[in-house]
Parts: C-alpha cells; sequence; structure tokens
C-alpha cells in the first residue's frame, strides 16, 4: 500500500517538496520514489527477505523516510527506535524484534543505495505488516504495535477518502518512530502536502516554521502546544495565518484548550487515540458549543466505534465511568510476539481496551475520567486525576499542573499537585489551589500537598511522564507534607 501510494504522488506531485529538512535539504515526490527503489535494491542486496525487520535508529530525517519506504517496497517490516532514548532501552527494543538490519546513522541509508536499481514489484497483501510502533512504555517495557497495509489503507481512507491533493504546509510534532509518522504517512503523501522537520521539537522553533511558511494548521501533543504558548515572544508573532489547532497525543485540561483558541486566535479540536488504535479514536469538534469544546474528548471519527465497559466487559449505563473502547479496521493487529497481550489488549468482539476511564454524555460526546492505572483511592473514595487536572488547569496562575498520588498512613493514598507556574516569583499557594478548585470538585479529591516545578517531567513522545512524577512526590520528605485534610 505504500509502495503504491508513493508511487502515485510521485506521478501527481513530483517536483513538490515533501520533505524539508532543518539544514533546507528537500526531498521532492519524485526523488522520494526513485531514492527509495534505489535503497530498496540495496536492502535486497544486503538479504533483507520479505517478513525481515529493519530497525531504524534514526531521528526525525529524509533518510528516514527513505529507509522506510524502501524497507515496505521489499515486503520489510520497519521498526523505528527513537534514538533519545538511553542505550539500554534501545537495546530492549532490538532485542524484542530481533532485526535483520540496524541503521544507526542517517549516511547508511544513502550507503544502501543502488543508484538506477529497483527491487522487483510485491504481490498485493493486505495482511503484510509494514511497521511495528512501540507503545510509549510508561508504565513499563514498551510493547510492538504491528500494522499491516490493511490498516494503513484504513487510516489514509478515514482521513481523506479516496481524495487526492489539498496537502498544506505542516511541521512534523512527533518523532517519525511515533504513530503520527508511521501510521500516517500514507494519507500525508495523498494529500500533497510539504513537512517541515526538527531535529527534535523547540516549541520556539516550531512557531518560527508556522509564521515562515504560513502554516493555516497547528497540531501536536497537548504539552507541546502548551510549550508554544509559553514562548515569551508568542504574543508578538504573526499568527494570522493559523485557521486551526489541534491537540492530541494525552489529556488536553480546559485551561489549555481555551487558551489556545484565544491566543492562537483559531478554532481547537481535542483528539484522543493511542498507539493500538493507529492514532485514530475520537474528536471535538472545530465549531462545537463550549461543554463539548472544554469538558470532552467529541465524538468517533470515521469508522471508529467506541464502547464503555466495566471491568467484566459489558457495557455500562451513558453517565457511568467505564473503560472507553474502540473498534475500528485502522487497530493494529496485535503485539510483536506477544499473543498473550494481544489477547488482553482486546475484547472477543474486536473492541480495543484503551485504559481510560470515561463516560458519555447525554450529547452523544465522551468524557475522560482518567486512566484506570492512574486512579487512586483516598479514605475510600475514587479520585480520577484527570478530572482534578482540568479545573486546576484553569486557574490563572497555572500553566501546567498534574495530579498524582502519594502514600499517606492515614487517608490510604492523598493527591500532590505539581504545578508549572505562570509567574516563578508569585506562585499559586496550596490554599490558593484548593479554593479555586473548591467549588468543581468534591473536598476529597483536592490536593493536599504542592510541588513547584520548572516544567513538567515529559517521556520521549512528549507525554507526562508520572512515573517520574511519583517518584518526585514519593521523595518529598514528611516534614513538608502537611496532614491529609478531613472529608
Amino acid at each position: 500500500m505504500l509502495p503504491e501510494t508513493v508511487r502515485e504522488a510521485a506521478r501527481r506531485f513530483g517536483r513538490t517538496p515533501v520533505l524539508v529538512a532543518p539544514d533546507g535539504r528537500e526531498l521532492t515526490y519524485a526523488e522520494l520514489d526513485r531514492r527509495s527503489d534505489e535503497v530498496a535494491a540495496g536492502l535486497v542486496a544486503h538479504h533483507v527477505e520479505p517478513g525481515d525487520i529493519v530497525a531504524l535508529v534514526l531521528a526525525s530525517s529524509i533518510e528516514y523516510a527513505l529507509a522506510y519506504v524502501a524497507a515496505a517496497k521489499v515486503g520489510a517490516v520497519t521498526a523505528g527506535v527513537n534514538p533519545v532514548l538511553a542505550q539500554p532501552e534501545q537495546a530492549a527494543l532490538l532485542e524484542l524484534v530481533a532485526p535483520a538490519l540496524v541503521v544507526r546513522h542517517p549516511g547508511d541509508v544513502d550507503g544502501l543505495a543502488v543508484p538506477g536499481a529497483a527491487p522487483p514489484p510485491l504481490p498485493d497483501d493486505p495482511g503484510r505488516p509494514v511497521a511495528i510502533v512501540f507503545t510509549s512504555g510508561t508504565t513499563g517495557i514498551p510493547k510492538g504495535a504491528v500494522f499491516a497495509n490493511r490498516q494503513l489503507s484504513a487510516l489514509a481512507t478515514a482521513e481523506v477518502g479516496d481524495a487526492w491533493g489539498g496537502g498544506r504546509p505542516s511541521h512534523a510534532a512527533t518523532p517519525f518512530p511515533h504513530v503520527g509518522f508511521m501510521c500516517r504517512f500514507p494519507w500525508q503523501i495523498r494529500a500533497g502536502g510539504t513537512m517541515h522537520l526538527m531535529e527534535r521539537f523547540r516549541a520556539a522553533e516550531a512557531l518560527r516554521l508556522v509564521v515562515e511558511h504560513r502554516m493555516p494548521s497547528v497540531g501536536g501533543i497537548s504539552a507541546q502546544i502548551a510549550l508554544m504558548l509559553l514562548e515569551p515572544d508568542f504574543d508578538d508573532l504573526d499568527l494570522s495565518c493559523v485557521e486551526t489547532v489541534v491537540l492530541g497525543g494525552g489529556p488536553a485540561p480546559a485551561g489549555l484548550r481555551r487558551e489556545a483558541a484565544e491566543r492562537f486566535g483559531a478554532r481547537v479540536s481535542v483528539r484522543f487515540s493511542l498507539t493500538e488504535s493507529g492514532g485514530i479514536g475520537t474528536a471535538t469538534a472545530f465549531d462545537a458549543p463550549e461543554d463539548e469544546a472544554l469538558h470532552s474528548i467529541g465524538r468517533p471519527r470515521g469508522p471508529v466505534e467506541v464502547g464503555l465497559r466495566d471491568p467484566g466487559g459489558r457495557d455500562v449505563p451513558a453517565g457511568e465511568v467505564g473503560e472507553i473502547c474502540l473498534r475500528t479496521p485502522t487497530a493494529m493487529e496485535g503485539y510483536w510476539a506477544d499473543p498473550e497481550a494481544t489477547r488482553a489488549a482486546f475484547w472477543p468482539d474486536r473492541f480495543l481496551r484503551t485504559g481510560d476511564l470515561g463516560w458519555l454524555g447525554d450529547d452523544g460526546c465522551v468524557r475522560l475520567a482518567g486512566r484506570s492505572k492512574e486512579m487512586y483511592v483516598r479514605g475510600g473514595y475514587n479520585v480520577y486525576p484527570q478530572e482534578v487536572e482540568n479545573v486546576l488547569s484553569q486557574h490563572p496562575g497555572v500553566a501546567a499542573v498534574a495530579v498524582v498520588p502519594r502514600t499517606d498512613p492515614v487517608m490510604g493514598e492523598v493527591g500532590v499537585a505539581v504545578v508549572v507556574a505562570r509567574d516563578p516569583v508569585n506562585p499559586p499557594t496550596l490554599d490558593d489551589l484548593r479554593v479555586f478548585a473548591g467549588d468543581h470538585v468534591a473536598r476529597h479529591k483536592l490536593p493536599e500537598d504542592l510541588a513547584l516545578v520548572d516544567a513538567l517531567p515529559m517521556t520521549h513522545i512528549q507525554k507526562v511522564d508520572r512515573a517520574t512524577l511519583a517518584a518526585l512526590v514519593g521523595d518529598r520528605s514528611r516534614a513538608e507534607v502537611s496532614r491529609p485534610v478531613q472529608p
């Protein structure tokens, strides 16, 4: 599917750049097809066969894209390994997939190329694996989600139907090993737009690209949009080109949604998905009323069906909290070499378990309660951090916030608000936050300690690193901690 899409895009868009590197180098659609043919021929010469794993330990780059397409052209499966991971983390991922070939340097891709050569064509096979995308690994060793031609085709259709063209300039928000590139590259190619790359995400650089290339849409993980808004010169930039802002890749607090809409002067949509779904799930409408826009994750997108289920797999009534489950033709085939984890990821009717809790409102929108593994029990009461974060994020003194539990000898667990202050010289106090949130959530849900930080720790794909936060609040001395407040 990917090779055929690249060939057709080369015919349609020829000299249009598909990728622009940070140093200004361009790769046109025609060059993507021709040069990936040459690299594919080199893979064959190195005895890479259909079904073999090619691991790319490369930054987001022209070379990464060439190697990915080349591997697909010979029927190999690409496993992207983010080079910012520590060496032991990289080694664990490589051990998991046992690649036939590991590519670690951009120059190695050009070194594989056989000038003027091309691989033999492959027969059509919807079930042929194309990509292994590693999960974020915030709660343990990442697993490899496998995507075949059928999932990539379903994603392309979900995004653009049978249409070609209409693409506009954009910047690569997430690293190429992320599901956002690995599974969505075919539809991006069909759109015919130009993607500008960054060696690594930097808010100032992303904003520069938006302004310089007059990008009409700004997208990224919620933390990335928050970092853009924190840039000191944000309000001096000419962002009049921006029509829409898309927040994905993790919880988007109401305060962030509102601020993004106001300061970008654009319509905002929040996207909910996960790696295993192929990066598609639900979305809020750009013209949604306030309650949907600020407090929900919207409705199913395209072919996606949503179910809310109890631990036994039974549907829960509207308004009650259950695990959000997705059934979609874009969902992964399964986890690489892990049939047990694959069985645990799906209900028998192929609804994918997300691990996120939520409920269905009367308006048909899904609202998040939080991750099932993040819920804690305070004095016998369940507390979902997402709910509390959503309220605290709207405090005028809070730039970013996460609520994490800490063990307590009296209440079992209590919540700690980890806050990035808008004004570090005059940060909000614990009492400020409790009073502000007290009218919106029950007393037992209010934070009982406050930790001020310069920035929330992030994983390599820019999600809040809750394991690091848990260690941070656990290390705080008991002298710093006030007694829990009785509900």
